[in-house]
């Protein structure tokens, strides 16, 4: 648990000044609590002056001088007749403390519950932000239903704690010492006797406390496995509703339901049960008590002592359950502080360089020396020795897991090769910030990815601050225009989940001015027309024309025909390149290539 504190702690403190605060509230809240215990007995003491007039000056005298000092005239009420107006001010004392304790929660709460939510947002923003920044290979390892469950229900747990547990630690703990304290002030012995048995209301706690954190984090644990359930379903309906899978995928979705519902009921019984049991060691006590008092006690107290004292008693039931919730909440928070905090310990296997180097890859070659790379122990490529001259365009094509695509990987640097270097400009790309190597480089790939949102702010991720004559200018320039004019609201249209109101020739497009706004100096190209008809083959190509022109350009294509007039064609085979040349050269050679294009030729000529 202290480990857990201190890692919550750095979220906290930015917010320790209401947490302060909402401590003192909760003081408040406990001195109302003992305030109407002791206004209980004044006022049963006003009402029969005469049966605990000694006892009150008997306590009275143990106080501190000041305190004496400051009661002796209000406590001088309880000695005068029920006629006297002076016990209008005794009986005022009781709907007083109400009210202080009433302010005393309002606060706690309301100024806890404001630490409480800007702890869980901190927290969600440090840990989203820590994901974006991690490489490739997390999110190959990472499961999309467990980041969001872990991100949205755990932090929720997090809220909880800290939150209502901590306005729970604030007033509760504080009030079963102010009411202990006068028990044990007013009535030691019967104090003494009462609660011999709240010992015992430790061990339930401690023992549930911990399937509490099981239960919790199993559930959410399932609750991750439904989050991908879904996630699949959803984003594969199209194959999902071809094979007729409705019926397994919903069998597999009440599976994984009835796992987060059996885990659950888990939690709800290791919370509730023991509150039942502080009810009954608390009713054991009370009876031990009232046996002491009927059969063993030498003086039996007065009727204001006595229900002040009983009002006392199950006055501290509430607060101790409450704290026996409080341990609850508090492991379920250490099981969700476990899976969150435990992703800000992911480190990224791209280091950024202590000492980067500045990159102009405008004008420059890029070049692969003696370049290794796997993803498992399996290399994806080896021994690549390419330049790309600065200005050309270099096709990269041969069969799929061939490398071409682990090439421009490693070209964005979302990986590091393991042996040899990737460098632009003669400047190795670890020497350079991440986040500079890519401004210079924008991509187009087959699998557009497109935001819920309008035309205009899915263009201007190419370039946040683009004016919308520079927008459109692009889009013009990607043959784009005209299909977004026909939308309704033109470039204001949202276009849909992942760009699901627009055809795949209209979504690329997009991806196309999208990276003729960004005006990069180099430019991946990964299979973007493959998906296409021949119709949105023609526009988009086109566009692609335009936008090569002046770039260095690395492009990967299975359509031979669309790399015929590149400067240079790489064919890679088996993560390595086994052929250089251009089209022509390369078919005089009579090697893979030639194959390749005969095999594709070939099947098109049969299938017309």
């Amino acid at each position: 648990m202290r480990v857990f504190l201190r890692q919550l702690w750095p979220f906290i403190r930015p917010h320790q000044g209401r947490l302060w605060l909402g401590f003192a509230g909760g003081l408040l809240y406990a001195i109302g609590a003992g305030a109407l215990v002791m206004s209980v007995k004044l006022v049963f003491d006003a009402l029969w002056p005469g049966e605990g007039a000694a006892d009150t000056q008997r306590w009275l005298a143990k106080l501190p001088a000041f305190l004496r000092d400051f009661l002796s005239p209000v406590l001088g009420a309880v000695r005068v007749s029920r006629d006297s107006s002076n016990i209008l001010w005794v009986i005022a004392a009781v709907p007083v403390a109400m009210m202080i304790r009433g302010l005393g929660t309002y606060f706690s709460f309301y100024l806890m519950s404001w630490v409480g939510v800007a702890t869980v947002h901190d927290i969600r923003v440090r840990v989203f932000g820590h994901l974006q920044r991690l490489s490739l290979d997390f999110f190959g390892r990472a499961r999309t239903g467990d980041l969001i469950s872990r991100l949205l229900n755990d932090t929720q747990a997090v809220f909880m704690f800290t939150s209502t547990g901590f306005s729970t630690l604030s007033k509760d703990p504080a009030t079963v010492i102010v009411l202990v304290g006068i028990l044990i002030f007013t009535q030691p012995k019967l104090t003494g006797v009462a609660l011999i048995t709240m010992g015992l209301v430790v061990v339930p706690i401690v023992v549930y406390g911990r399937k509490v954190r099981k239960a919790w984090k199993a559930a959410q644990t399932h609750t991750a496995e439904l989050g991908d359930v879904m996630q699949e379903t959803f984003t594969g309906n199209r194959v999902v509703k071809a094979y007729n899978l409705e019926d397994a995928v919903t069998s597999r979705f009440a599976l994984t339901s009835n796992k987060i519902s059996s885990q659950f009921m888990r939690f709800v019984r290791a919370s509730e049960i023991p509150g039942p049991m502080i009810e009954f060691f608390g009713a054991v006590g009370v009876a031990l008590m009232l046996y002491y008092v009927a059969r063993i006690a030498d003086k039996i107290p007065t009727s204001g002592d006595f229900t002040s004292f009983v009002g006392a008693i199950f006055s501290l039931y509430a607060p101790v359950k409450n704290l026996s919730k409080l341990w609850a909440m508090a492991e379920q928070a250490r099981a969700a502080g476990e899976r969150l905090f435990s992703l800000l310990e992911e480190q990224s296997s791209i280091q950024e360089p202590a000492n980067p180097k500045a990159l102009k890859a405008a004008g420059a070659d890029i070049r692969f020396d003696g370049v290794r790379f796997g993803y498992s122990e399996t290399a994806a490529v080896q021994d690549i020795r390419l330049t790309v001259k600065a200005g050309t365009l270099v096709a990269l094509v041969g069969a799929s897991g061939s490398g071409k695509t682990t090439l421009t990987n490693l070209l964005l640097r979302f990986y590091d090769p393991q042996e040899g270097s990737v460098s632009i400009d003669g400047i190795d790309l670890r020497e350079v910030r991440t986040g500079d190597l890519r401004s210079q480089i924008a991509i187009v790939t087959q699998e557009t990815i497109l935001f819920n949102e309008s035309i205009r702010d899915n263009l201007r991720l190419g370039r946040p601050g683009a004016t919308d004559a520079e927008v459109e200018a692009a889009a013009r320039a990607a043959n784009a225009h005209e299909f977004i004019l026909a939308k309704q609201g033109g470039y204001d249209f949202v276009i849909g989940e992942r760009g699901g109101s627009l055809s795949g020739g209209q979504r690329q497009r997009l991806a196309i001015a999208r990276a003729i706004l960004k005006d990069a100096p180099i430019l991946v190209l990964d299979e973007a027309t493959s998906a296409l008809d021949t119709e949105s083959e023609r526009l988009v190509q086109t566009a692609l024309e335009t936008l090569m022109r002046g770039r260095t350009t690395l492009c990967i294509a299975h359509r031979l025909s669309t790399v015929q007039h590149a400067d240079v064609i790489v064919v890679m085979d088996g993560g390595r390149i086994v052929e250089q040349g251009r089209h022509a050269e390369l078919l005089e050679r009579g090697g893979h290539y030639a194959r390749l294009y005969a095999l594709q030729f070939g099947a098109t000529t049969a299938a017309a």
